[in-house]
């Protein structure tokens, strides 16, 4: 991730864009404080699918279903 001032960021707009367009992700800061990100819709839209990919096989790492099978669980969801 690039990091840049606002001054920076207005005078190197051009560039940027091609850096965000190439997949780079840059965040602008005021003071040292980020105030905006730069990244590509593109990208986080897949950056967003993966991560939320990563979040369900983390949750069910380690889990069992204790010898129920899919069918039993699906069958009793229908009961209520």
């Amino acid at each position: 991730m690039i990091t840049v001032g606002v001054y920076e960021a207005r005078t190197h707009w051009s560039e940027l864009l091609d850096k965000v367009a190439k997949g780079e992700m840059v965040t602008i800061t005021r003071r040292g404080v980020p105030v905006a990100v730069l990244e590509s819709p593109n990208g986080v839209e897949r950056a967003g699918v993966r991560e939320a990919i990563e979040r369900i096989k983390e949750r069910g790492r380690g889990k069992s279903l204790d010898g129920i099978t899919i069918r039993e669980l699906i069958e009793d969801g229908r009961r209520y």
